[in-house]
């Protein structure tokens, strides 16, 4: 693949959010780092073999490890998440993923780790919630035999209340229609095929639901996201967030 640079809006966007005042010799450029560290995350490929164009690869590796651990990334999305203010609507799924290092014999702290065994061997899944943007807004990791209804609620709860929530069947709960009515959310969720009394459902406002689906698509253009290479859920969360705060949208406001 070619190189990635960051634009000038997405940086300018970016830039506040980064830490400030460091110590001791002067940081190499951010917006050369950053690209060079997004371009391996597109790429899939080793940190050794990222591009000279943006600077040393051990810089690259350390400056995206240690704002990780920091929780820089995730903190720098969920800035750029909220600028928009609260979303009139919200679409609600996830996407399972596996790797390298989820294959295997178990390993210790794995559950810890968002690393769990579902039909598919061991997973990992990305429950995350889109605007009506496509914009992604808020994201969680869980192993991968974890339920979709509890994760959802404790998402929803983190954001302001949206006028409509989409999700598919599998998150078709009482407690979870309960909470959103609470809220003043309406629930566009289809009927398990067990429910016994249905609620109703506006086909189109479900159809709306694909933006959801296009942002998995889009975050899955990181091969480094699409497989999930790193152990820890930090870095991995981390590399989510990344992603989609690389992705664009965000600058444009709500």
């Amino acid at each position: 693949m070619g190189e990635f640079w960051l634009s000038e809006a997405q940086f300018a966007r970016l830039a506040p959010l980064l830490p400030t005042g460091t110590r001791g010799v002067a940081r190499v450029d951010d917006r050369r780092v950053i690209s060079g560290i997004v371009h391996v995350l597109m790429s899939g490929g080793r940190w050794v073999d990222a591009p000279p164009a943006y600077g040393p690869r051990k810089t690259l590796y350390n400056r995206w490890v240690r704002w990780a651990r920091k929780g820089v990334w995730q903190q720098a999305f969920a800035a750029l998440a909220a600028a928009g203010g609260p979303p009139a609507e919200l679409m609600l799924d996830l996407d399972p993923r596996q790797g390298a290092p989820l294959c295997g014999r178990r390993k210790r702290g794995a559950h810890a780790n968002a690393i769990g065994r579902s039909r598919g061997g061991r997973t990992t899944k990305i429950h995350a919630l889109v605007d009506g943007q496509g914009r992604m807004v808020a994201f969680a990791l869980t192993p991968g035999q974890c339920g979709d209804a509890p994760v959802a609620a404790d998402l929803v709860r983190a954001l302001p209340p949206s006028q409509t929530l989409a999700a598919d069947r599998a998150y078709d709960s009482d407690a979870l229609r309960a909470m959103l009515l609470a809220r003043g959310t309406r629930p566009v969720i289809p009927n398990g095929p067990r429910r016994k009394r249905l609620h109703p459902l506006n086909p189109s406002a479900y159809k709306r639901r694909n933006l959801v689906e296009r942002a998995f698509c889009r975050l899955k253009d990181f091969r480094r996201v699409a497989t999930r290479y790193d152990k820890i859920a930090a870095t991995y969360a981390a590399a989510v967030a990344l992603a989609a705060s690389s992705l664009g949208g965000y600058e444009s406001g709500p």
